[in-house]
């Protein structure tokens, strides 16, 4: 079986990477602080294993911030235009990567699976049919298919090993 693979880039052309795989979980975020730190009405981030992205070109910076958890969270930026392309999240660390989907050539590769914060978008957003939307957050076992949610288990069974 052939694996998906997805490239994507800043807005300058400076940093390009590939994915492989598809992503475990995708999020449409509407939180007040991804409001903030992206200046728009909310980010689509998919989450995918961080050993599955590859950088190939260009430099990227290290911006810790805050996240909705109240804990913090790194977005990794380029270096040359400042274009967000992965944040790190407290709860996995380094071992999962948040991917703008908007930094993929083809974004629409990806949907989202939950649209999330629902309670702090915009008034004048429409969330989109058949997607699943929460308030705020909400239980992965309620949404993943098993294969996802299977993933980010051991995800989380390695961070809590200690490792990332």
């Amino acid at each position: 079986m052939n694996e998906a693979v997805r490239e994507g880039g800043c807005a300058c052309g400076h940093v390009r990477y590939r994915v492989a795989g598809e992503p475990m979980m995708v999020h449409n975020c509407h939180c007040r602080l991804c409001q903030q730190q992206t200046g728009s009405t909310s980010v689509v981030n998919a989450f995918f294993e961080s050993e599955r992205i590859e950088l190939l070109t260009g430099e990227l910076t290290r911006h810790v911030v805050q996240g909705g958890s109240g804990k913090s969270h790194t977005i990794f930026r380029c270096t040359q235009c400042g274009t967000a392309i992965w944040s790190q999240y407290s709860r996995l660390g380094s071992l999962s990567s948040g991917l703008r989907a908007g930094t993929l050539d083809d974004p629409g590769s990806v949907t989202p699976d939950v649209v999330i914060f629902t309670a702090s978008k915009m008034p004048w957003v429409t969330l989109p049919e058949g997607i699943p939307a929460f308030p705020a957050y909400y239980d992965f076992a309620e949404v993943l298919p098993p294969d996802r949610l299977a993933r980010l288990q051991a995800l989380v069974a390695r961070r809590q090993a200690g490792e990332g």
